[in-house]
């Protein structure tokens, strides 16, 4: 349990409030007053919240960054951090000394106990080099590779906090010495992991989370004047939105994404193409999803991977057919003739082992096409197999995708095979 930080809701609570007379500061407030303060002495823009303001509240975060601390104390008239409550990890792991050490090391047969959150809990944070060269921008990268590797094979709940961290310290570079011949380099690094970052935090349904990663991801993608990038985190916004019940926004995203589409690769056109035909479908536009489709397949019948930048190497037949077949899928339920079960079929066959939360996506996905317009026994049999290959993710995308096929499977109370299988879903996923 954290131990909430009553002395800075106390210095809030003595401010009064500058936009509801008779009362004191609120959160959000005292949120949008940081992010002023920080803009004006540095240029700098933040995204802080009320949410970001009742975790220091609350005790979750006791050493914000050393920005936040000194803009808190100007917003909140105090002189020192400790004024705040706001203590380092050193102070905190001091109190470890003090615990019985019978209580602190305990066997009982095989079992061990520990008080693992504060062993756990670094005492010294990470420090940030003086000057950024080519070797940090290297290791920046490298640690997107392996953020994104990890997402693609078991899904965004392994490892987000992990990669949440690595960009805090990684953001933080962003106010180091750098060579003006490496600062784009430096910026748009930094943007490849906020997007990693953004994604498993979507994937995970973390939203706003999501939402403040991408929109910084794509401040630095713009700092770094990488059309490429700039698409793809603008890409990844429009899957979100699309994802979320917001279909118009994620349209806007990518029509954002195709401005000078002249300076990206075929495949990233045909990526963007495929996400306005998911985004049109969603809004019941059959034609213009029809045609959206029709220009995403003319894109990718010209892509060459070797003029593709490293992070759309996941965009390959599989993928293409695979998000086609979503974006048909939506209208071939309510009745429009489509080749939405083919191309799921072939994003399943192809797959690699690497993108196992996709081929396990998508074989949800033509179940669930095949349980309402095909053979509910072929369907329930496909089902059976995504439910097998699902045990490994921690993505709730994929979880939502197996609720919706047990909602199909519900309409075949006849058909043994689907009551099996809808029997199997709700025990597996209730239990998840």
């Amino acid at each position: 349990m954290h131990e909430p930080n009553e002395q800075l809701r106390q210095a809030r609570e003595r401010i009064p409030s500058r936009q509801t007379p008779g009362v004191h500061l609120s959160r959000q407030e005292v949120a949008e007053l940081v992010n002023a303060w920080v803009y004006d002495r540095s240029g700098t823009r933040i995204d802080l919240d009320a949410n970001y303001i009742g975790k220091l509240e609350r005790g979750v975060i006791r050493w914000p960054h050393r920005q936040y601390r000194e803009a808190l104390r100007t917003v909140l008239r105090t002189e020192t951090d400790a004024q705040l409550g706001f203590y380092g990890q050193r102070r905190r792991s001091a109190t470890v000394t003090t615990v019985d050490r019978q209580q602190f090391l305990r066997l009982t047969g095989s079992e061990l106990a520990l008080p693992w959150l504060d062993l756990f809990t670094p005492t010294e944070p990470t420090s940030v080099p003086a000057k950024v060269d080519r070797a940090e921008i290297q290791q920046v990268r490298a640690a997107s590779a392996t953020f994104a590797s990890w997402d693609n094979t078991y899904g965004g709940g392994l490892a987000r906090e992990a990669v949440f961290a690595q960009l805090r310290w990684s953001a933080q570079l962003l106010q180091a010495a750098c060579p003006d011949t490496l600062r784009p380099d430096l910026f748009a690094v930094v943007a490849e992991l906020g997007g990693v970052a953004g994604f498993m935090a979507f994937d995970a349904y973390a939203h706003d989370d999501a939402r403040r990663s991408f929109r910084f991801s794509l401040e630095c993608a713009e700092q770094s004047g990488n059309w490429h990038l700039r698409a793809s985190i603008l890409s990844m916004l429009a899957r979100q939105a699309i994802w979320c019940g917001r279909p118009d926004d994620g349209l806007t995203h990518c029509e954002l994404a195709l401005v000078r589409s002249d300076r990206l690769t075929a495949t990233e056109r045909a990526s963007l193409h495929t996400l306005r035909a998911r985004a049109l479908a969603k809004l019941r536009r059959v034609q213009d999803t029809l045609t959206a489709v029709g220009a995403a397949d003319e894109a990718f019948a010209h892509a060459n991977p070797a003029l593709d930048p490293p992070w759309m190497t996941y965009y390959d037949h599989a993928q293409h057919h695979g998000d086609t077949g979503h974006a048909l899928f939506d209208i071939s339920i309510r009745g429009r003739r489509t080749q939405a079960a083919q191309r799921l079929a072939y994003s399943v066959a192809h797959h690699t082992v690497e993108y196992a939360r996709s081929r396990t996506i998508s074989r949800t996905k033509l179940a669930s096409l095949l349980m309402v317009t095909g053979d509910p026994r072929q369907a329930a049999a496909i089902g059976q197999r995504a439910l097998d290959s699902a045990g490994n993710l921690r993505s709730r995308r994929a979880i939502d995708d197996l609720w919706e096929l047990h909602g199909f499977a519900k309409r075949h109370l006849n058909v043994g095979e689907a009551v099996e299988l809808r029997d199997r879903l709700a025990k597996t996923l209730s239990a998840r």
